[in-house]
């Protein structure tokens, strides 16, 4: 038999804030508004429809598949020899990685290496002397031992035959700029087709 539980005390009852009870009991419904729940129906697409087709398809043929309809095959296991080129190969290869393994180095011979360093002869020598002067003098190079120079420009003038020359060009460029085509004369052109002779056309004839 169960024991009754014993009601709450009012002070362990959930207790509500002051704010929240005074808005709960001021609440009135006649302040909610009227709102129209619509409901949306979203169809499938021709694609949608024609995936799922398929896959109910599929489904049903796994699950409907009889494994009475197999019929039964031999697999047939086929070995490749090698030729005798791969034999050959593996054989050195192998012979190689034995050699390798089983290398004896007490066959080896004690050997001194020497190390050699040429000096340079002569003329690397002086060489060597003249690019370090010439690079110590232009790094230390005084200023101060310069000598001012004045740069003198020269003007040379045309002698008497050019400015003749461009004395007539001016003129030649003035007189066709300046041209008075009212001082022509009125000439006539007259067009002169002369006929050929009795000698010319009995020769034309006779050719």
């Amino acid at each position: 038999m169960s024991c009754p539980v014993p009601a709450p005390a009012l002070k362990d009852l959930p207790r509500v804030a002051g704010d929240l009870k005074s808005e709960l009991e001021g609440f009135k419904p006649t302040n909610l508004k009227n709102a129209d729940t619509q409901e949306k129906i979203v169809l499938p697409s021709a694609e949608d429809v024609a995936q799922e087709r398929t896959h109910n398809a599929l489904i049903a043929g796994v699950e409907n598949f009889k494994s009475s309809s197999l019929k039964r095959t031999n697999t047939k296991e086929k070995i490749v020899l090698p030729n005798a080129q791969d034999v050959a190969a593996e054989k050195t290869e192998k012979a190689l990685i034995a050699g390798i393994e089983h290398f004896d180095q007490s066959k080896l011979k004690h050997t001194e290496t020497q190390e050699k360093n040429p000096l340079p002869n002569k003329d690397v020598v002086l060489q060597e002397k003249n690019h370090l002067n010439l690079l110590n003098g232009v790094e230390h190079f005084d200023k101060t031992t310069m000598k001012p120079t004045t740069t003198a420009e020269k003007i040379i003038l045309p002698d008497t035959e050019v400015i003749e020359q461009e004395k007539g060009q001016r003129q030649l460029i003035s007189g066709i700029e300046n041209f008075d085509s009212s001082k022509l004369k009125h000439a006539e052109t007259c067009e002169k087709n002369p006929l050929p002779t009795k000698e010319i056309i009995d020769q034309e004839k006779s050719a």
